[in-house]
Parts: structure tokens; C-alpha cells; sequence
């Protein structure tokens, strides 16, 4: 399958705002996510601040920014402050708080209120339901579901990915998103499963341009690459 062929939309994960700028030019993706550990990964010092530099030389695709409260108080007044940043903009509510007290009160409060929502760290077709369920009728909003933690784990992501697309297709305007993509062929995957949505870092975007290369190209592209690396070594098993 090449790129093209894909029905699913390909988003950016990642928070190098010089990087997302630059996906952004390249015309592969059409929308981003971010994280707390990806922020952490990249260096931001100063949220609001590297947010709304994004908004600004990204102000028409899909941008998801997460809260970082624990506690309904804090995730609420810090939703407001994200949602504003654009009409672009989703909000990040992780599924549960560390506690392990689902969020679905909040997001209902929230998705009332309108604030676009990209609910996150969701594992189980319970909480897919439950998440769905939340959203008020008529508003847009994301379901991100780890299908790679899950293979991490050891589970098919695959079933729960199709139901998960399926339940999201109940409710008009929510979207079914595959999150912790590991590897390329994700993408055919995540098609497949007839998700609306699958987030790829950067790694493996930069492996695009490769997909529907015919898989005798791979074996001589690794020969040469083998050939390369025996040059440069500089020395022979001969004597």
C-alpha cells in the first residue's frame, strides 16, 4: 500500500515545535498531538508560550494540547485556557487521574461547554464507551486509544481498534484515533481497522517516501547498504 492509498488521517506526535513546523511544510500530515513527556523529551520550558507559537505557524490543521492537573479543578480552568488558544485546538483529558478515578464527569462537563476534547491513555473498550458516551451530541472530539502500549503489553490491539472505530462512528463527529504507533506498517493497520485518525512520531514519518517499495527494492537496498558498511569498515576476512 503506498501512502496515498490511505484512507486513515496521518498525524504528527510529537512537541520540537521546529520539527512540527517543518511535517507542517512537508504536506504528509494533517493534524499533531502532544504530551507531557514528549514537552519533556523536547526541552519546553514554558507552555502556554510554546503553544501559542504553534498555533500561530500551524493555524489550520488539528493541534492537541494536554492539561497537566490531576484533579477536576485544575483540568478544567487548565482546559479552558488550551481551548482558547484557537478553534483549532483539542484538549488532552487523560482517561483517568493517577488515582485511577475515571474523568468521564469531566468530560462531560467539558464537552458541554463545547471545548473540543482528545481524550487520552485510553486502553479499554469500557472506557472507549464511557468516553464516547461523555461527549455532548454535535461536538468534535478524539478517542486516542495506545494500540502500541497494548502490543506492548502483549494484546492484539487490532480487535479493540476496530471497535473502537465503530463505537466512535456511533456518535457523529467523534473520531477514533490509534496513538503509540511503533512502526510503519501501523498505518496500514490502523486503515484497515477504519480508524479516523493514527499519531506517528517523527521516526517513522521520515519512512514514508518508502512506503509501496516493491520488497525485491528492500533486498537490494540492504545488499548495498551491507556493501557500504564493509567498505567502510576497511578491512577483510582473508588475510
Amino acid at each position: 500500500m503506498t501512502f496515498k492509498q490511505l484512507r486513515v488521517a496521518v498525524y504528527a506526535d510529537g512537541a520540537d515545535k521546529d520539527a512540527m513546523i517543518a511535517e507542517y511544510k512537508k504536506g504528509y500530515v494533517t493534524g499533531f498531538t502532544t504530551n507531557p513527556s514528549l514537552m519533556k523529551k523536547a526541552g519546553v520550558t514554558d507552555y502556554v508560550s510554546f503553544a501559542k507559537e504553534v498555533v500561530a505557524a500551524i493555524p489550520d490543521l488539528p493541534l492537541s494540547f494536554e492539561v497537566f492537573g490531576d484533579d477536576f479543578e485544575t483540568m478544567e480552568k487548565e482546559a479552558k485556557i488550551i481551548s482558547a488558544l484557537g478553534k483549532n485546538v483539542f484538549v488532552k483529558i487523560p482517561i483517568m487521574l493517577t488515582d485511577g478515578t475515571s474523568t468521564a464527569p469531566l468530560i462531560k462537563k467539558l464537552s458541554d461547554q463545547g471545548i473540543q476534547l482528545n481524550v487520552t491513555a485510553i486502553f479499554t473498550i469500557s472506557q472507549v464507551r464511557a468516553t464516547v458516551n461523555a461527549f455532548k451530541a454535535g461536538t468534535k472530539n478524539i478517542v486516542s486509544v495506545f494500540a502500541g502500549r497494548l502490543a506492548d503489553q502483549g494484546i492484539d490491539p487490532i480487535p479493540v481498534m476496530r471497535k473502537t472505530a465503530k463505537i466512535c462512528r456511533s456518535k457523529p463527529g467523534t473520531m477514533s484515533l490509534w496513538a503509540s504507533t511503533r512502526e510503519l506498517y501501523n498505518l496500514v493497520e490502523a486503515d484497515r481497522c477504519k480508524c479516523d485518525i493514527i499519531t506517528v512520531p517523527n521516526s517513522i514519518l521520515a519512512k514514508i517516501p518508502g512506503m509501496g517499495k516493491p520488497a525485491m527494492q528492500g533486498s537490494k537496498d540492504t545488499v548495498l547498504t551491507f556493501a557500504k558498511d564493509i567498505k567502510d569498515l576497511g578491512f577483510s576476512i582473508l588475510k
